[in-house]
């Protein structure tokens, strides 16, 4: 499908939406970096959250009106998230978070997994997506599997990916994207070879979602779970299942619960508000471009800020690279990967060089960002990495003071 670069709403436009950034610090306006960590919202978001509680509150499956408006904006945001995904409505469930969702989902799995049986999954991965299969080997007898991590590369060492699977494997857990290098696997691939010895797929999406439009089917996952706070919504994670899973699998739930997928899925009452807002920010992302059907918009919007996107890191990653005393790790420019880099200032504590930009109003991450694992790798536990990631109201001049304050620190 042809992007319609063109049709994208203009950077200065879609800034004009976030209230966030008419904040400043020390005189500066705020330079918000910390998108891999959380973005900021649109006005159009927050409305609806508020329209929500203002004059729909209720729980739901009732015979008076607030609940039955609250059953159908559920039921709207569940089809605005299977266009979001390329899936059917009944595929889609809501959580708290990322996390709990698939501590939830390891439990139903988990029912069915024996001691002997194996699960995969990887060094470049945040540990929702690996301490919850840990935890479950720990209970159920099951060995985990872990695929290494190419330090110099940022990736996923293939060789190593295909000697992980083998007849005992279940279940393979990768994400689609490193939160902290910014490295895009090739999940098609991955699942493609899991499938083949007959293991279910588990995706991370959180820091994928946000920069490629996700697509079940093409990703071939049978799980691929989310969180709305990572592209322009309120803090809630989102699940995928396919259905024929979901039907059977033996989740934690109340008897009296709804029996059939999705809500099969969502234990007690749900935050209303916050699957509202999450479709309010998918909405608001299909809003920014032309298409006959929100699912065109999407890809026509994720194509253009895509290429928007390349370009504001390319400037980022060569200024780093420009710098005496910088290290920048993960794929180069030439790899699948997010607008998200993290990187060192010499010997100096992560923490220590995000205080000294807070001085110019550039707010960026530190730390290991629950990927440990990866840090660990690197040989930079002790001090920690700085982050910083591009989002669709990032600006050349953003960047451009990122730069200037990294060069003055180091």
């Amino acid at each position: 499908m042809t992007v319609k670069t063109r049709a994208l709403a203009s950077t200065s436009k879609i800034r004009s939406h976030f209230p966030a950034l008419e904040r400043q610090h020390n005189g500066f306006p705020v330079a918000y970096f910390d998108g891999p960590g959380g973005t900021q919202v649109p006005r159009a978001v927050v409305e609806a959250v508020s329209d929500y509680l203002y004059n729909h509150n209720a729980n739901t499956h009732w015979a008076y009106p607030t609940s039955a408006e609250t059953d159908r904006l559920l039921d709207d945001a569940r089809q605005t998230f299977a266009d979001f995904f390329n899936c059917a409505p009944n595929e889609v469930s809501f959580g708290t978070n990322m996390t709990t969702i698939t501590l939830h989902l390891s439990r139903g799995l988990g029912r069915s997994l024996h001691p002997g049986d194996e699960i995969v999954v990887t060094e470049l991965d945040h540990h929702a997506n690996v301490d919850t299969w840990r935890e479950l080997a720990k209970e159920r007898g099951l060995t985990v599997r872990t695929v290494r991590m190419l330090t110099e590369t940022g990736q996923l060492d293939w060789d190593d990916f295909e000697s992980a699977l083998n007849r005992h494997t279940k279940l393979l857990a990768i994400g689609a994207a490193s939160n902290v290098l910014g490295t895009i696997n090739d999940v098609q691939r991955a699942a493609r070879l899991a499938h083949e010895v007959g293991a279910l797929v588990f995706v991370d999406a959180v820091h994928y979602a946000p920069h490629a439009l996700v697509d079940v089917r093409e990703l071939e996952c049978d799980f691929l779970a989310c969180s709305a706070y990572k592209f322009y919504g309120p803090h809630i994670g989102v699940l995928y299942g396919r259905y024929d899973l979901l039907q059977t699998l033996d989740v934690p739930r109340l008897e009296p619960a709804p029996q059939e997928p999705p809500e099969r899925l969502e234990t007690g009452t749900q935050i209303h508000e916050g699957i509202v807002g999450a479709a309010a920010a998918v909405n608001y992302l299909a809003s920014l471009s032309e298409g006959s059907t929100p699912r065109e918009r999407l890809q026509n919007v994720f194509g253009a800020l895509h290429e928007r996107g390349a370009e504001l890191f390319a400037q980022l990653w060569n200024g780093l690279q420009s710098i005496e005393g910088v290290t920048a790790f993960g794929p180069g420019l030439d790899s699948p990967r997010t607008p998200t880099v993290s990187f060192v200032v010499r010997d100096l504590p992560s923490i220590q060089v995000t205080r000294n930009l807070v001085e110019r109003g550039v707010f960026t991450s530190h730390g290991d960002f629950y990927a440990q694992t990866v840090v660990e790798r690197l040989g930079k536990t002790e001090q920690g990495l700085l982050r910083a990631g591009c989002a669709c109201y990032t600006t050349e001049e953003e960047i451009e003071r990122l730069i200037a304050g990294i060069r003055e620190i180091a």
